[in-house]
């Protein structure tokens, strides 16, 4: 309620206390100052009536000449109503009653009251003053109702923060002159007395009217008429205010004051808008200047990725075996060269690539951005294929490098065997065609001839012995061309002259032993002594020789089961000495026999037994080396029984560690699941928690690096199998790379569930409350939700899909709220909720994680910058049009951002366009999408 009657009848026409204010968000007391003591003690100090009149007076004109008229002194002019209810016209922008256009106190009495009714419709109530006080020129009645009309029409409207009229116009003040030394406005009086802040509000808006630097604060005088006529010359603010009044009171009138600096408000209140519109472009500009920032390094790390997995996949399907041992080998260890120095970096670039995405893709969603589409064949889905093909290449890839050093390892055995085989028949067969072509039977004697064919015999004895030698020599060089052995041609050469060589000594000794029958009717008895001896000695021979060739027979084994076998076969072997000692002894009695009957028949010897070469001499010599060949084999095969304990401490070794990394893997990725699930306490407490686990599994490395050490000793040592743990190198590989990558993307999950919930106010109560639900209808515990446990996890918080609104709950919690739904045949709306879908599951996968849950209900509840928003900024900077010009953009825009909105906006088509016009709704349209506008 505004009194302009004090209770005393003085001149005060401020409010009273415990008056109602009028219109607006508060009362008149809100933007009408309280007046302490020493104020109303002034109350009648005629300098302020001096003041308030020409401050009025000036401020009336400044919208009556809007109409072709002014006032020359407020009191007079004011009396028939006739300029009071113009003033109101213009200032309000809306027609009054027709006034009466009679010259009586009656006429002017209804015109003065229109305009008094007029004030009253905007919510202003007009106590103790009335329409004959103003038809009487009562001057203090006047200055009031004036005052009330400045207040409603030029001060109330005003508010910086929420603040009432009067303060919000005073923090203005303060914010614009902060800056500005010498200037310290608390109040509307003696804060403007040396004329400073006058000057620092006109240099805050137009730096370049006033020389701010040169004005003095001790001369006030200067300083006010500066203010006063730059501010009429250039702003159309009218003089309102004497200079020398100012200084030569004591406290200058608040509300002349109040009123000559709402017009400075007035006059730059279209710069502050602008400057809100400026901001909050800029706001929007930084923001996607950032994210396509973030766009470029997600697009040349995925490039750089698929390039390595393109380069890589090629090497790891080479299946084309070396010819060597050595060279498999090296592919060998460039594979581990491969697995332990080449790929791990490209596993932390993926994991962190895919976290990069996420962290994008929620900072455009908090930003009301249209979501990232990388380019083609650069989508996560992408790298994700290329890294499954890349680990579809590498598997088997180790496998079959070890089993081509294995095939290699076996063919150089076999390679090694075929040639001591066929070099032993070849020496053997050294001279046997030359002896089975002589014709020496032709001119020999009976006796000659008797024993030609008993030496004929013991050879035919000798090669049938053989026959088997060259058969193993066959079956070697056949096994060598099945598993491809890169020599097969001379091996084959060399096989097939041998057994071309076997046929030809077989033919041979055919067509010898017919001529020597032919021949053996004329010959007589032979010493069968003899005969008997080379029966016995060739056998006798040829089981030396063989237990001479296994005896120096190569070997290879792979387990301990393998070496021992040998040994077993060994032992068997020495067990037969001494029966083998004894038929020596025999033969070498047989031949002592012959020489004692001939000397006892005086018999002279023609020399050696003529049925044999095999003399006692060989037979000694060949048992000797016999003798000396199962020492050697025994320490051969207890050097390999050493090999292979040593091989089987190397996997014991190894599978004792594995049995302990393997099942600690599995632990922890079971309890990052359930943390997951079960995250308690504050975002900050979950991933400072996240962290130190992070830490705790980094930490546990080493253990890992001593399995690889004592993995590469296995390989080192050609073992290919361990029966003592399920657990192989490659499983662990694979389990500690799925580790590290679920722990850091379980950290990502947390740090954008922070980023979302700072950026859209999200409680702390309110995150709890939305995982508490997320993770009631995760039944399988799997972090993300069917669209069926989404649609029930919906309803379970209140949210109503039919009207994209939540529900109120009143005192209901959440269990009895999704009780009462159940009960009522609660249903969603199958549109809105395939909306709600193609939001939270843009890719169709049918799965709803939780950050594309929380994303939803932040959205949905929180304020962002949206696509109109942005527009309106721009139409305020372009004053109103429907385009914007680059010199605009410039003017109003930091440089670095102002060009950044020049390439991207497509020139303006529409009717009212100009030269360089330019189309700001397609640039907010390529920001957000489609505006409602």
């Amino acid at each position: 309620m505004v009194d302009y009657h004090a209770a005393n009848q003085s001149y005060q026409y401020g409010p009273s206390s415990g008056s109602n204010g009028a219109g607006g968000g508060g009362t008149m007391g809100d933007y009408m100052a309280q007046e302490d003591d020493w104020d109303r003690d002034l109350l009648l100090d005629p300098a302020w009536e001096k003041q308030q009149r020409k401050t009025f007076t000036a401020w009336c004109n400044s919208h009556l000449r809007k109409a072709g008229t002014q006032i020359e002194n407020i009191d007079e002019d004011f009396r028939d109503g006739l300029k009071l209810m113009l003033l109101l016209e213009v200032i309000s922008g809306e027609r009054l009653p027709k006034p009466e256009r009679g010259k009586m106190r009656v006429h002017k009495i209804n015109n003065v009251n229109k305009a008094l009714d007029f004030i009253a419709s905007k919510g202003v109530k007009l106590v103790s003053i009335g329409a004959e006080e103003i038809v009487d020129g009562n001057a203090k009645m006047t200055l009031g109702m004036i005052w009330t009309i400045i207040l409603r029409f030029a001060i109330q409207d005003i508010s910086v923060e929420e603040t009432s009229a009067k303060e919000g116009l005073l923090l203005w003040c303060q914010r614009k002159t902060a800056p500005y030394k010498n200037v310290n406005v608390q109040n509307f009086h003696i804060s403007w007395k040396d004329g400073l802040a006058f000057n620092a509000l006109i240099h805050r808006h137009r730096p370049e009217l006033i020389e701010y630097d040169k004005l003095r604060k001790d001369d006030p005088v200067t300083n006010l008429n500066n203010a006063f006529e730059v501010a009429e010359k250039y702003l159309d603010i009218p003089k309102m205010l004497d200079a020398e009044d100012i200084v030569g009171t004591l406290r200058p009138d608040e509300k002349a004051i109040m009123t000559y600096v709402s017009c400075f408000y007035h006059a730059f209140s279209g710069a502050q808008k602008a400057e809100t519109a400026a901001n909050r472009i800029c706001k929007v500009l930084a923001v996607n200047q950032e994210n396509e920032h973030l766009m470029e390094d997600y697009e040349r790390l995925a490039s750089d990725l698929l390039e390595w997995i393109r380069r890589t996949i090629p090497w790891l399907e080479d299946r084309v075996p070396q010819k060597t041992i050595q060279e498999m080998q090296q592919k060998l260890e460039d594979f581990r060269d491969y697995r332990r120095v080449h790929k791990p970096p490209k596993v932390q670039e993926k994991c962190q690539l895919e976290i990069n995405f996420n962290t994008l893709q929620t900072k455009l969603r908090l930003s009301n951005r249209p979501a990232f589409m990388p380019s083609e064949g650069k989508m996560v889905s992408d790298i994700n294929n290329g890294w499954q093909h890349l680990e579809q290449a590498e598997k088997g890839y180790e496998e079959w490098l070890l089993n081509e050093i294995r095939r290699l390892e076996r063919l150089d055995h076999l390679a090694e065997k075929f040639r001591q085989k066929a070099s032993i028949h070849e020496a053997w067969t050294d001279g046997k065609e030359a002896m089975l072509k002589h014709r020496d039977y032709e001119t020999a004697t009976l006796s000659d001839i008797k024993a030609l064919i008993r030496k004929h015999e013991a050879f035919e004895s000798d090669l049938a012995a053989h026959q088997d030698r060259v058969e193993q020599i066959a079956a070697i060089a056949q096994e060598l061309n099945e598993l491809d052995y890169y020599d097969s041609h001379n091996v084959n050469t060399r096989c097939q002259k041998i057994c071309d060589q076997w046929d030809a000594l077989g033919s041979l000794t055919h067509s010898r032993r017919e001529a020597l029958e032919k021949t053996e009717k004329q010959l007589e008895t032979i010493d069968q002594l003899h005969l008997e001896y080379a029966k016995r000695a060739a056998p006798f021979n040829n089981w030396m020789e063989s237990a001479m060739e296994d005896l120096q027979d190569m070997f290879i084994v792979h387990t301990i089961e393998e070496i021992e076998g040998l040994i077993s076969a060994h032992d068997q072997f020495k067990s037969t000495l001494p029966d083998a000692d004894r038929e020596r002894e025999a033969i070498l009695a047989i031949h002592k026999e012959a020489q004692r009957i001939a000397e006892s028949n005086h018999i002279k010897l023609s020399g050696s037994n003529p049925y044999t070469t095999v003399t006692p001499q060989i037979i000694n010599s060949k048992w000797e080396k016999v003798q000396q060949l199962v020492p050697k084999r025994d320490h051969a095969l207890l050097e390999e029984q050493s090999k292979q304990q040593s091989n089987e401490h190397l996997r014991r070794q190894f599978a004792s560690q594995a049995n302990i990394v393997g099942p600690w893997i599995q632990t922890k990725m079971e309890e990052i699941g359930r943390i997951s699930i079960e995250m308690n306490g504050t975002l900050e407490d979950q991933l400072s928690h996240l962290k130190q686990y992070e830490r705790s599994i980094v930490d546990y490395k080493p253990n890992l690096d001593l399995l690889e050490q004592q993995h590469q000793l296995i390989q080192e040592a050609l073992i290919f199998d361990n029966k003592h743990t399920n657990y192989t190198m490659e499983h662990i590989r694979v389990g500690w790379e799925q580790l590290l990558t679920t722990i850091a993307r379980t950290i990502n999950e947390v740090e954008n569930q922070i980023l979302t919930r700072d950026a859209k106010g999200i409680s702390q109560e309110q995150m709890q409350e939305f995982r508490a639900s997320f993770n009631h209808f995760d039944k399988d515990h799997g972090g993300a939700l069917g669209p069926e446990e989404f649609k029930a996890c919906l309803i379970s918080l209140g949210y109503d899909v039919e009207n994209d609104r939540q529900k109120q709950t009143g005192s209901m919690d959440s269990d009895d709220f999704r009780a009462l739904l159940i009960s009522t045949g609660y249903s969603l709306g199958d549109a809105e909720f395939n909306r709600i879908m193609s939001v939270v599951d843009p890719n169709h996968s049918g799965l709803v994680t939780f950050q594309a849950f929380i994303d939803f209900m932040s959205r949905e509840t929180t304020d962002t910058d949206t696509a109109d928003q942005v527009i309106a900024s721009f139409k305020v900077l372009a004053g109103d049009k429907n385009f914007i010009t680059a010199e605009e953009l410039r003017r109003e825009l930091p440089p670095d951002q102002a060009e950044y909105c020049i390439a991207r906006m497509a020139p303006y088509q529409g009717p009212d366009a100009v030269p360089g016009a330019l189309d700001y709704k397609s640039f907010s349209t390529a920001l957000y999408g489609e505006s409602d506008l």
